[in-house]
C-alpha cells in the first residue's frame, strides 16, 4: 500500500511553461485534505489556490479553487452532492456520478485515485473523474485508467493521452512527462 501521510508536501515545476505548484496532504477528523497553490504564465500570470476534501476512503467530497487568471478573479466551490456534482451551486450533468475530482492545472489530484485504487491487481484500473478543464468553466466526465508497472511507476491513460508517471511512496506524482517534475518532503 502507499505510504506517506499527513504533513506530506509535494513540489512541482512545470515543464511545458514557466510555473510551479506546491501541495500539502493533511489528515482531518473526517478524512483527507489537499491544499496547494499553482502559479504559471499563460497570457499573464495565473495564481490559483485549491483545497480538495476527501472522505477516509479517498472519495472526493468538495473543493474550493480561488485566485486570479488574466486579471480576473476566480472563485469556484465544487461539491459532490446526492444529485451529482455542483459548481457554484449549478449542477454539472457532464460530470455524472464520478468519485474523483481532477483539477487540470495540478498533478496533485492524481493522488486521489492512486490512494484509493488497488493497483497491484492485473491490468489497468478504470476511474471516471469529474474533470475541471483548463478553461475552469464547467466539470465534465474524464475516463481514465491507472496501471502499476513498478513500485514507483504508473501507466496513466485518458482519451487521447497516455503517460508513464513516476510516483512517490505517498501517491504524489513526481514526474509527469512533458508537464511536471517534482519531489516530495515527508513530515
Amino acid at each position: 500500500m502507499i505510504g506517506g501521510g499527513a504533513g506530506t508536501m509535494a513540489h512541482w515545476r512545470r515543464l511545458d511553461r514557466e510555473g510551479t505548484d506546491r501541495c500539502t496532504l493533511g489528515r482531518t477528523d473526517n478524512g483527507w485534505m489537499l491544499t496547494g497553490q499553482a502559479v504559471w504564465r499563460e497570457d499573464g500570470e495565473v495564481a490559483l489556490t485549491y483545497a480538495v476534501r476527501c472522505d477516509p476512503h479517498w472519495r472526493t467530497l468538495s473543493a474550493d479553487v480561488t485566485g486570479t487568471r488574466g486579471g480576473h478573479e476566480i472563485g469556484l466551490r465544487i461539491l459532490r452532492a446526492p444529485e451529482g456534482w455542483l459548481m457554484n451551486d449549478a449542477l454539472q450533468p457532464e460530470a455524472g456520478n464520478c468519485i474523483d475530482l481532477d483539477l487540470s492545472f495540478t498533478p496533485a489530484t492524481n493522488l486521489l485515485a492512486l490512494r484509493r485504487l488497488a493497483l497491484d491487481g492485473p491490468g489497468p484500473q478504470p476511474v471516471s473523474a469529474a474533470w475541471l478543464p483548463p478553461d475552469l468553466e464547467r466539470l465534465q466526465r474524464l475516463d481514465q485508467t491507472y496501471a502499476r508497472i513498478a513500485a514507483d511507476r504508473i501507466d496513466y491513460a485518458s482519451p487521447g493521452f497516455s503517460a508513464r508517471l513516476s510516483v512517490h511512496d505517498s501517491g504524489f506524482v513526481t514526474h509527469y512527462p512533458g508537464l511536471w517534475e517534482g519531489w516530495v518532503d515527508d513530515a
